[in-house]
């Protein structure tokens, strides 16, 4: 018995990866012809249809690739009940171009104030810009840092990490680092360096660093590197 054309069309949409035309085709091809609609246009709203969802697919698969601890947009976060934020600064980062630019943020403040928030924020519309994003806190990633090293797969993960267009460390200051989780953490940020962006939340003022990773020295060459080409948001307030 020979396969009917829907059955055909069917397998071949399926073959071609075309889950939205195949799902909305047959709607569509009534609607267009009640509405005397020729079969060009038609065809072109099923492909907008299939690029529609395709990219909300790759936004979700990008969203969840980053490992954000929740998804929170700038738009619920109110900009304007922190007078220390530069507002201006944050819409224009969400343009995403620092992160073309190999450009870093940092945002300090007080513990509380929305660092997090914000930086999720800019996570997320980087996302949404088709750009592949990672979210760590720097206590987890040193730790992830040893671990992989004693294992003997430390080259993999490094290698991984240089593979975000933006990496953001979260919590940066609240946990201090042996001398070996300060310096593996030292070789991210200069793998990165004019290579990919990098975003740092920290509670403490850049002078306090030094308490963090236990040594002047490293200190110096990592905040030379993190600050070289750097947009900082100060985010004091109350808590």
């Amino acid at each position: 018995m020979t396969d009917t054309p829907e059955l055909l069309l069917a397998h071949h949409l399926k073959a071609l990866k075309l889950p939205t035309f195949l799902r909305e085709y047959d709607k569509l091809a009534r609607q267009c012809a009640a509405g005397g609609v020729d079969h060009t246009r038609c065809l072109l709203r099923l492909a907008e249809l299939e690029l529609i969802e395709r990219e909300r697919r790759m936004v979700e698969r990008r969203i969840k690739d980053a490992k954000f601890p929740a998804v929170k947009s700038l738009d619920s976060f109110d900009l304007l009940a922190l007078p220390s934020l530069n507002k201006a600064l944050v819409l224009e980062l969400t343009r995403s171009v620092y992160v073309s630019r190999h450009e870093n943020i940092i945002a300090v403040g007080n513990s509380g104030t929305g660092k997090t928030h914000i930086v999720l924020g800019l996570g997320l519309v980087a996302c949404q810009k088709g750009l592949s994003v990672g979210f760590i806190t720097a206590a987890a990633l040193v730790h992830e840092l040893i671990e992989t090293r004693d294992e003997k797969r430390l080259l993999r993960l490094q290698r991984q990490l240089a593979t975000y267009e933006l990496l953001i460390i979260d919590e940066l200051g609240y946990v201090p680092f042996s001398q070996t989780g300060a310096e593996l953490l030292f070789e991210v940020f200069s793998q990165r360096y004019e290579r990919g962006s990098t975003i740092v939340t920290s509670n403490l003022p850049f002078d306090e660093w030094t308490g963090v990773f236990a040594s002047e020295r490293l200190t110096g060459a990592l905040l030379d590197r993190l600050t070289h080409y750097v947009h900082i948001l100060e985010m004091n307030g109350d808590s």
